[in-house]
């Protein structure tokens, strides 16, 4: 009985480490690749195909070729490494994206399927694809001097501190002269810059302008409108450009485990109804702000969507367990209807790093 137990034991013992084995042998990486995912940016019809590389590095003692590779649009078109690697030999697969194909923001896959057991990667190429404007008079509506523009303002979106934003923007030269990439001169905040991203813009043609908006240098955060100035030295115009672009603090991942440990931030309420006020009246409205971690809460910063909101806060710092009022005042003066006011509370609360506490009334 006893050996019979030894037996069974050593048998599944040793179906245990097979399978651990195999396990093992499966999630070991047979390519190494430099990235996965590449990024086209804007791309305007006119330019034609565009080319995102993938680097990679064969790690296996097996010698190693690219059997085939499959996408999923006719869209691009792949060239790649033909030869025959051994371990630690690199090779390169070259997606080609051809941009009349359809418009708008596209993504793109690419499985690569190589001869050794287990090879089969994924591979994406993404971006935005602009076709060519039938009527450009109708399409750029904004003009600022020579140039067309979609919309009036620049919007960046979200903006975080860990790294700069890049936002691509489509112009139009209804001029007669050409804008150069080299002549562009910038003047604005030094958390903004500007440049040509088209060696040249032509007249009657299109062109695209990049805006790298710095998050960690504005050193600020919430909702923010800045004016900057562009000029091209070969050029007459000069042209002024409003940039919004909305701030946020960037906290990396943290394990679960410290879920109880992090500040917390609690708002109570987290909306107040006011019904029906004077446009005379001036409300007043405290909110409850505890902090429900272990560690030091910040209240970085308390903004409004309105002048006729005023904030008043006691502490901006706050100990476990502890709470404060948060004093809104609010001046409906002017206003008529129904009216909905936003206040934003920023704080080093790493799940919840922006709250939002809403004020509805209606005014008469």
């Amino acid at each position: 009985m006893i050996r019979i137990e030894k037996t069974l034991y050593t048998f599944l013992f040793l179906c245990f480490f097979s399978q651990l084995t195999l396990a093992q042998e499966t999630i070991t990486p047979k390519l190494i690749w430099a990235v996965n995912k590449v990024d086209l940016g804007t791309v305007l019809e006119e330019q034609g195909p565009q080319l995102a590389e993938f680097q990679f590095t064969h790690t296996q003692d097996s010698l190693f070729f690219i059997e085939t590779v499959v996408t999923d649009c006719g869209c691009t078109t792949v060239e790649y490494t033909q030869d025959t690697l051994q371990v630690g030999e690199s090779g390169v697969l070259q997606v080609s994206f051809d941009p009349s194909s359809g418009a708008g923001l596209f993504s793109r896959m690419i499985i690569v399927k190589g001869n050794l057991f287990g090879v089969q990667d994924t591979l994406y190429i993404e971006g935005n694809a602009i076709p060519r404007a039938g009527d450009p008079e109708g399409t750029y509506r904004t003009r600022k001097g020579d140039l067309g523009f979609r919309l009036s303002k620049i919007n960046v979106g979200e903006v975080f501190t860990n790294q700069p934003k890049l936002k691509q923007v489509e112009v139009y030269n209804f001029g007669t002269t050409p804008f150069y990439k080299d002549s562009l001169q910038f003047t604005g905040p030094e958390y903004i810059q500007f440049s040509q991203l088209t060696d040249s813009i032509m007249p009657n043609d299109r062109g695209l302008l990049q805006v790298l908006y710095d998050g960690k240098m504005k050193n600020d955060l919430g909702y923010f409108e800045d004016q900057v100035s562009l000029n091209w030295k070969d050029s007459t115009t000069f042209i002024q450009l409003d940039v919004l672009a909305d701030v946020f603090e960037y906290y990396a991942p943290f394990a679960k485990d410290d879920l109880n440990l992090v500040p917390q931030l609690v708002i109570d309420p987290k909306e107040k109804d006011l019904k029906t006020i004077k446009a005379n009246a001036i409300q007043v409205v405290n909110v409850v702000l505890n902090n429900r971690g272990k560690q030091v809460l910040e209240i970085k910063k308390v903004q409004g969507n309105c002048e006729c909101l005023k904030l008043e806060l006691p502490k901006t710092s706050l100990e476990a367990g502890e709470s404060i009022l948060l004093k809104v005042v609010f001046d409906p003066k002017g206003r008529q209807g129904i009216d909905q006011r936003n206040i934003y509370i920023f704080s080093n609360d790493p799940l919840n790093p922006v709250q939002l506490f809403l004020l509805k009334s209606r005014v008469e």
